[in-house]
């Protein structure tokens, strides 16, 4: 179970002359690689999440990605894209000499995840996607699915306000909140490591590669779709999702039906986040998966 662990080493990795911190914990011949979600987050609550996986004998490693937490946090739009940030990804890994890994992306870092996997697939020993998709546009129409059930007059209310750009506006605030706490965490209290990635969010990267909340895709990445490309992926692949997340279990049978031989987990009584909101199914289902696709 998920607990703060001290990490026993913090790298700086210089990567086209920015700084990126890595965390890495324990020293097990075995790395679990994690991406985390955002874009524009501190990797302080998946590291958190996963950091305990040392007392199985397994060594992990996150990193903030540049923007985010104790890394470089440069302005430049243009920086922000899932291209460089498959070449930053590589930059760690090999800077810090990991081999090949258990690579484990959760939201955006399943995005960044798979298009790592099709551009360096020597380099993964298995594919853990978590929470995430492979298809934006199959995700835009989840999402509205989603949104329709807080009732018309507030599906209206939304695109009003997003139409004109006041996504700052209490009323849609609200209702943004609200599928926050049915689709993101189902927690009424959100964990620690959890409030710290929030509280440090760099919207500069969110807002241009997806939009200005977790419901409205509209930035670079809007039309990206690795669906066609997902029969490439040999490696071992487990999938996990909430069966309320906001990253739907559909969007999960998506990838799932486009991989080669990949396994799926609807983790229940979660969303979002199943390693905080249901730690008891999600652990056991990550933890066998590692062991039988290991190199132990």
């Amino acid at each position: 179970m998920w607990r703060e662990i001290a990490p026993s080493d913090r790298i700086e990795v210089v990567v086209d002359g920015f700084k990126v911190v890595a965390y890495s914990f324990g020293e097990g011949i075995e790395t679990v690689f994690c991406l985390n979600g955002g874009p524009g987050l501190p990797c302080d609550y998946l590291r958190e999440a996963h950091s305990c996986l040392i007392d199985k004998g397994y060594r992990v490693v996150a990193f903030d990605q540049l923007g985010t937490g104790a890394s470089d946090r440069p302005s430049d739009p243009a920086l922000w894209t899932i291209e460089r940030y498959v070449e930053e990804t590589e930059a760690v890994r090999e800077a810090l000499d990991l081999g090949r890994v258990h690579l484990l992306g959760h939201s955006w870092g399943g995005w960044l995840a798979i298009d790592y996997a099709l551009a360096y697939p020597e380099n993964i020993r298995t594919l853990i996607l978590e929470d995430t998709v492979a298809d934006m546009p199959h995700l835009a129409s989840e999402l509205e699915r989603l949104r329709a059930a807080l009732g018309p007059e507030t599906v209206a209310m939304m695109q009003k306000h997003e139409a004109q750009g006041s996504y700052d506006h209490p009323e849609y605030l609200g209702a943004v909140t609200i599928l926050n706490y049915r689709h993101v965490c189902r927690l009424p209290e959100w964990p620690a490591p959890v409030k710290r990635s929030l509280d440090d969010w760099n919207m500069g990267p969110y807002a241009t590669m997806q939009g200005p909340n977790e419901f409205l895709y509209i930035g670079n990445l809007k039309d990206w779709n690795r669906v066609p490309d997902l029969h490439r992926i040999t490696t071992p692949v487990l999938i996990t999702v909430g069966e309320h997340d906001e990253l739907t279990p559909a969007c999960a049978l998506r990838m799932k039906l486009a991989l080669p031989s990949p396994e799926l987990h609807v983790i229940p009584n979660a969303s979002h986040m199943p390693f905080y909101e249901n730690p008891a199914v999600y652990y056991p289902i990550l933890l066998d998966f590692l062991e039988r696709h290991g190199a132990k």
